[in-house]
């Protein structure tokens, strides 16, 4: 096709505009896109859509192989493994043909009654359903569950549900065994809900304008909001507020929480009118993490080291923190679950997830025996506890997967070893995971640091410098990006892809210092760690002229970094929600998050400094009069984490400033006007969202044909 015949892109309209901050003016033609209601953003953002659909029409059946290829390894109708706790047994199953699951529950005669074997597509007898995801969805292009919790008398459950993306929630109580709606008078409300232990209350959490959680109310289920009874409001902006139980529903819990600091409330569940005590008022810099062990607390904290120790307390005295471990070398404490035999700590160990048995050994003067090691299957495998709601349990639900090994779910005996396989992801068709490879790498960047990088392949591909290649990041909020399966992911194995992951500085790979390398002034080394990974990747493993890089919400910063910086490097680029007008965006403590997020990227209001550092890498301050590869962002009109905003302005300078050949590496845009921070809500609608992508991605490396 020539230039002359190829659709024509959108101009985006300018309009004046400056903003002047520690003696720096802007100027940004784009600012206006801040007005997510503005009909011109919104025929601006209809505009890119029809361009995108047009300048990728040629791709419609690539995306449809792509899309029936997920559908038919995905075993439609499913179940998930029975938890049990109380009476029943609590299990999900998907219906073939529909979007989304059912929640539900069948009868469990008694504690040690055997886990029954459900059948896939069919209907378990007694089966009590508390949330049927697709008669509630029905008539909405959306739908999230933000809250599902059942009563501790097992009468009633709670549903919180967004329709719009937004992930602002309404609250419904009903009777599980009539479905009569008990309570819908609460609206607009944050993540999580818990009842009491009698179940005539109903504690929530309210969201400020600025969508940060800030308070904790009260509700008398069957009474009017009116007369609900506020609990906490924490006026600090930096700090979130967040609602749980523990074990067993014996305490509610109200953490509150900074990227550095926190602070943990309890109250007895039998008591709910009763008063809140906190377990230690909150010190910069102190983060801890409370679990509660019958007569008394387990503590994760930082309070002597940044990787965290275990320590605990007495209910009297919760202040008071008695040491029980510390952390060995390149390991990085997390959280901690106590059952009556023995106690289970979460850590990350040698770069991935990993879990220590700690026996009960009542002589000690911390109750607790040596911790043993939990085995693992594999180089590349994570691990982690699953449901696990009684504290008598006596074998747990333990999941363990990698790039090539589906999820697999087991009942383990902590104190023996013994397990039994309960569940294997199926995963149909000819699916075979000898035909796969996975291998971890390490890759030094220019200032001597080691970065690891997981490698998935397909067992014939060699490290000739042939192959396309898929590179991936995220690198912010210590949030690892562990080996995880994904059917949809071998539909580019299968074309010849390797697929790597960057475990860049910012994220928790590594631990907490890992994490704190990566961000601030430090955040660079994230996007030199990035482009050091692809430098290694280029005529090694992968042909240097198809390699794509792809980041999502922060991830899509680094993308929009590293392009600034090394466009070269890559033929492709997939940035999802991508957090690319990180400046604009930390400039106004009336968005939603800035306020929080001071303590992750700098305060550049408040500091010059920090103005500094982002002003020199923020991706839509630095776009460069210079050739892109092609890029295709991604977004969602009611984004509430990354607003529409910033993709849409990136995009429309990037438009203005790139000297990319539109015909070879085009720019593109493409919005979901009924979505969120996630996409699309329901699973085929998001498996049709990954194969749009996808396709793009592979047309550009030219490996749309899968190998024989």
């Amino acid at each position: 096709m020539s230039h002359a015949d190829l659709p024509q892109p959108p101009v985006a309209p300018q309009r004046p505009s400056t903003r002047t901050h520690h003696g720096h003016t802007v100027e940004d033609p784009y600012a206006w896109m801040a007005d997510r209601e503005d009909p011109e953003l919104i025929a601006y953002l209809t505009a890119e859509n029809a361009y995108a659909d047009a300048r990728t029409a040629h791709l419609d059946p690539l995306r449809e192989s792509i899309f029936r290829e997920i559908k038919s390894r995905v075993q439609e109708s499913d179940l998930s493994v029975p938890v049990g706790d109380g009476n029943w047994w609590y299990y999900t199953r998907t219906i073939e043909g529909e979007q989304y699951a059912v929640h539900a529950r069948c009868p469990r005669p008694t504690p040690d009654a055997p886990r029954p074997e459900l059948a896939a597509g069919g209907i378990p007898e007694g089966e009590q359903v508390l949330l049927d995801g697709n008669a509630a969805a029905r008539g909405h292009d959306f739908f999230a569950v933000g809250a599902l919790a059942v009563s501790h008398d097992e009468r009633l459950v709670v549903a919180g549900i967004d329709l719009e993306g937004d992930e602002r929630f309404a609250l419904t109580v009903r009777d599980i065994a009539t479905g009569e709606v008990i309570d819908d008078a609460i609206a607009e409300v944050g993540y999580g809900a818990e009842f009491d232990r009698s179940g005539h209350y109903l504690f929530y959490v309210v969201v400020d304008e600025a969508w940060r959680p800030f308070q904790v109310w009260r509700h008398e289920i069957g009474t009017p909001r009116a007369q609900d009874v506020l609990i906490r409001q924490e006026d600090d902006e930096r700090f979130w507020m967040g609602l749980g139980s523990s074990r067993e529903d014996r305490f509610l819990m109200i953490g509150l929480g900074t990227k550095t600091t926190s602070e943990t409330w309890l109250l007895p569940a039998d008591d709910p009118t009763g008063e809140w005590r906190c377990v230690r008022e909150r010190v910069e810099g102190l983060d801890y993490d409370v679990e509660v062990d019958d007569d008394r607390l387990l503590i994760v904290h930082n309070e002597r080291s940044r990787e965290s120790d275990l320590a605990w307390a007495s209910l009297d005295e919760p202040g008071v923190w008695h040491p029980i471990l510390e952390h060995g070398a390149g390991e990085r404490f997390l959280g901690v679950d106590a059952f009556a035999d023995f106690v289970v700590l979460s850590l990350r160990a040698g770069g991935l997830p990993a879990l220590r048995v700690l026996p009960r050994d009542p002589s000690g003067p911390s109750r607790l025996g040596a911790a043993r090691p939990w085995p693992v299957d594999g180089e590349l495998t994570a691990l982690s506890l699953g449901d696990n709601p009684e504290f008598a349990s006596t074998a747990l639900l333990v999941t363990q997967e990698s790039f090539i090994q589906p999820r697999a779910t087991y009942a383990v005996d902590p104190l023996s070893g013994a397990r039994t396989l309960l569940k294997r992801q199926p995963v149909l068709g000819d699916f075979d995971p000898e035909r796969y490879r996975e291998s971890r790498e390490w890759v030094g960047n220019a200032d001597g640091t080691q970065v690891p990088i997981s490698i998935v392949r397909r067992a014939g591909v060699a490290p000739d410098g042939t192959a396309p290649g898929f590179l991936t990041g995220y690198g912010a909020y210590e949030i690892p990006n562990d080996p995880y399966f994904s059917v949809a992911r071998l539909s580019l194995l299968d074309r010849g892809l390797v697929y790597v992951v960057a475990h860049v500085r910012g994220g928790g790979e590594m631990g907490r210092g890992w994490y704190e390398d990566g961000k601030f002034a430090a955040k660079t080394n994230t996007f030199d760690d990035f482009v050091a990974v692809a430098d290694h990747l280029r005529g090694g493993w992968v042909d240097p002229t198809r390699l794509a890089c792809e980041g999502g919400s922060a991830g899509g910063l680094l993308i929009g970094a590293v392009l600034n910086r090394a466009p070269d490097r890559f033929r492709v680029a997939l940035a999802a929600v991508p957090f690319v007008d990180a400046l604009t965006s930390m400039l106004d403590p009336d968005l939603p998050l800035t306020a929080g997020e001071w303590e992750e990227w700098g305060n550049p209001l408040a500091e010059a400094a920090a103005y500094g550092w982002m002003a020199g890498y923020a991706p839509y301050d630095n776009v460069r009069e210079q050739a892109y590869p092609a890029i295709l962002a991604t977004t969602s009109l009611h984004d509430t984490r990354v607003l529409v905003t910033e993709p849409a302005k990136w995009v429309a300078r990037l438009r203005e400033r790139a000297t990319n050949d539109p015909a070879s590496a085009p720019i593109l845009l493409r919005t979901e006007m009924s979505a969120g921070h996630g996409g699309r809500s329901g699973r085929y609608d998001a498996w049709r969202e990954v194969a749009w992508e996808w396709a793009f991605v592979l047309d550009q490396l030219g490996a749309t044909q899968a190998l024989t």
